[in-house]
This record gives structure tokens, sequence and C-alpha cells, in this order.
């Protein structure tokens, strides 16, 4: 029988309540903005308060350093990891979790539809800030139109890349209807090399002889890695 993860406790310090009201969180937020607040800051208003004398600040600094400063690997962080900080329940992390995801998507839209995709950079570019700390693979579809403007990005499946689950049909489906000119695959690895495995060659060819029979050409398939990609395209593997 296994003897449990201890919970990594905080520091005890000066509780929210005691602070300057100019010092806390929250009122720093709504008088400066949120761009005045550090991360630690940021992180303690989700929090929202302490536990048994520790404050939410002390809590949040806990957090942010199991995650080694990074809010991405934080983003990755199981909801398990996160509750074993005292203070932080499953609500809290589960808060934290919601917090980066709609950051993550927020960066996503960064790159608006109908901005056009003139080569990998820019498709790594629309794409990774979303999928390179994701802690699955997720397998989507950027649809172009004949000027290479990207009219929808589809999430075809979230999990392990297989064949099976990467079907033409769930592929070029939302692509027919929508009448595309081409499309982009584009999926991540969670592990952060970007090298394609004998499965993501299987299913490129796969896709790109059914683009060919639909005459919806694949420009590309573009694997996401931490801070770098791999091109289909450049690499000559189309």
């Amino acid at each position: 029988m296994t003897e449990s993860s201890p919970a990594v406790q905080p520091m005890t310090g000066l509780r929210i309540k005691e602070l300057p009201a100019s010092e806390r969180p929250r009122e720093r937020l709504r008088s400066l903005g949120s761009q005045a607040l550090s991360t630690t800051e940021l992180i303690a208003t989700l929090l929202g308060s302490g536990q048994q004398g520790t404050s939410a600040v002390a809590c949040a600094q806990v957090v942010f350093e199991q995650c080694g400063g990074s809010l991405g690997r934080l983003a990755a962080m199981p909801l398990a990891a996160l509750t074993r900080v005292r203070g932080v329940g499953v609500a809290r992390a589960t808060a934290i979790h919601a917090a980066l995801e709609l950051g993550r998507r927020m960066a996503g839209e960064a790159r608006e539809a109908g901005m056009p995709l003139r080569g990998p950079r820019d498709v790594a570019a629309a794409f990774a800030p979303r999928l390179q700390d994701a802690p699955v693979e997720e397998f989507h579809v950027a649809i172009l139109d004949a000027q290479h403007r990207l009219e929808r990005d589809i999430l075809i499946t979230r999990g392990l890349l297989n064949s099976s689950l990467v079907h033409p049909r769930e592929v070029f489906r939302e692509a027919i209807a929508e009448r595309a000119a081409a499309v982009i695959l584009v999926h991540n690895h969670p592990s952060g090399d970007p090298t394609p495995s004998a499965e993501d060659r299987a299913v490129t060819e796969q896709l790109v002889a059914a683009g060919r029979l639909l005459d919806i050409p694949v420009h590309d398939h573009i694997i996401v890695g931490r801070g770098r990609y791999v091109s289909f395209a450049e690499a000559g593997l189309l």
C-alpha cells in the first residue's frame, strides 16, 4: 500500500484582509487593471482566499513555483498535482485550469478567421499558442479559401492520433460543406518533440489521397511541438 504524497505547504504570512487595501490583488486589479498585477497576484485572485492562516498570495506563490514559473506547464499540470498545494482544492484548481484555457483560446484568436496562411510559419503562429502545451494530442483541420485565408478551424479529435479516429469522412465533411479550396492538417505532440511518427505519416498519406479524390488538396500537415514545429510540405513528406 503506497503512502499518498504530502500536501505542499505554503509559508504563512499576512492574510489578504490584513493587507492595506492598495496592496490587495483584487483591489489593485480594479484600480490599476489586470496588467499591473504579477502572475502570482493574478493566480491569487483566482484562488480568492487562503486557508488556516495562509494568504491566497502565499498559496499562489507555491502554485507558481510548482510549475517552475511557467504558465504553459501550469496549464498542463494535472488537477491532482495542484490540489496537493495546501489551500488549493478541486474547485480552485479547476478555476485555474479554466482561466488558462481561456487565455489559450484568446491567443488562438489573435490570428482571426480571414487572415491568410501563407506558409508553415503562419500556421504554426496561429496554432502553437493553443497546442504546444496541450496535455493530449489534438487534431485540427484549417479550412482555406482560394486566397489561402483561414475560413474555419475544426477540431477533429482529442486523444491519441490514429487512422481509425482521424477518418477522411470526419476531416472532409466540413471542408465540403464550406466549399473549401484546400485544407491544412495540424496536430500537436504533447512530448514536445514534433518529429513525425509512423502513424503520423500513415494518417497523412490517407488524408492526402482522400483530398485528391474530393478535389480538396491537403496543402500541408503541421506538427506542433514545444517551441518548434515540423511541416510535411517543407520536409518533402507530402
